[in-house]
């Protein structure tokens, strides 16, 4: 029998990119430049949505909290990764990798269900208009973001606990750059099926409830939409929750190809880019969707570029 409750590695070593050695500068220098785009795009949303009255609404109040979690995200891996590549080092502690699985996963739940509330959002606005105001006031509002980060960071302890409860005694390599789930749980020399079938379980449940949220919503939005006789009208109503739709596409879709799909359906390089994909450039591209494709944050940014402006001799 293996035994339990014996942990002797005291680090873990992230494979992620030790086979890429002509491209670690590149990579230094390509993940630093995303990491700093992440932060200017998202910390300039959450400032513009807080001084600029007219986007004192629902739909930027969680817009604002999705910039949040993707500030808090992209700096649970990126920071870690880019000293690695630079210091040409690829270990973690047994803690810090511990730390990163919790908020790495505490995140990803919380926009998961984040992006379901915000469909909800704009299903009310556009099939219940008339309504709007009355059922997203400021208390549910509140309350809905709350449930999100008190389910994401409840879930997240039982990931974290499920996995390190487990003895590591035997290999430390983690074919990836950061610490993930199914990789750590095929590391430990303990029996882990159950681990593994909790893991599975919640995952499930919470892409489920998400997409499902997010299907109902859009179907009844799009049903209403049709239902509009003009053209123009109909082009107006779908463009205030197409930024939505593109960023759930882009999130849920990667979700669902890395945990969702079996990893032997596709190769170490490409699940290494999807990774990629899901933790840098999702919480980079994210203030690009909401913020181009939206005229009133736009509008927003001008004034605030044009009161901020060195003054003109």
């Amino acid at each position: 029998m293996r035994r339990r409750n014996v942990t002797s590695v005291a680090e873990f070593i992230l494979l992620g990119f030790t086979d890429l050695h002509n491209l670690q500068s590149f990579l230094f220098s390509m993940f630093l430049v995303i990491y700093i785009l992440t932060l200017i795009g998202n910390i300039s949303i959450i400032i513009i949505i807080k001084i600029t009255p007219q986007l004192h609404t629902p739909m930027y109040f969680f817009i604002s909290n999705l910039s949040f979690i993707d500030v808090c995200y992209s700096s649970t891996i990126s920071p870690k990764t880019l000293v690695n590549l630079l210091m040409k080092k690829n270990n973690i502690s047994f803690l810090g990798c511990a730390i990163q699985t919790y908020f790495f996963a505490n995140m990803a739940i919380a926009e998961c269900l984040l992006l379901a509330v915000m469909a909800y959002d704009r299903y009310v606005a556009i099939c219940n208009p008339l309504l709007y105001p009355v059922v997203m006031n400021r208390k549910l509002c509140l309350l809905l973001v709350t449930i999100v980060y008190t389910i994401s960071f409840s879930i997240s302890a039982v990931h974290t606990n499920n996995v390190f409860s487990l003895s590591f005694c035997g290999p430390n390599q983690i074919d990836n750059f950061y610490c993930d789930i199914p990789p750590l749980l095929k590391l430990s020399c303990s029996d882990y099926f159950i681990n593994e079938m909790v893991m599975s379980t919640l995952s499930m449940l919470e892409i489920t409830v998400s997409i499902t949220s997010v299907l109902f919503s859009y179907i009844r939005i799009i049903s209403t939409i049709l239902k509009i006789r003009s053209a123009e009208g109909r082009r107006k109503t779908f463009s205030t929750c197409t930024s939505h739709f593109i960023g759930v596409t882009l999130f849920l879709g990667t979700l669902v190809v890395i945990y969702v799909i079996p990893s032997s359906h596709y190769s170490l390089n490409i699940n290494r880019m999807l990774s990629v994909v899901y933790t840098m450039l999702i919480p980079m591209v994210n203030p690009i969707i909401y913020s181009l494709r939206n005229n009133d944050i736009k509008e927003a940014l001008k004034k605030a570029w044009r009161e901020n402006a060195p003054l003109k001799h």
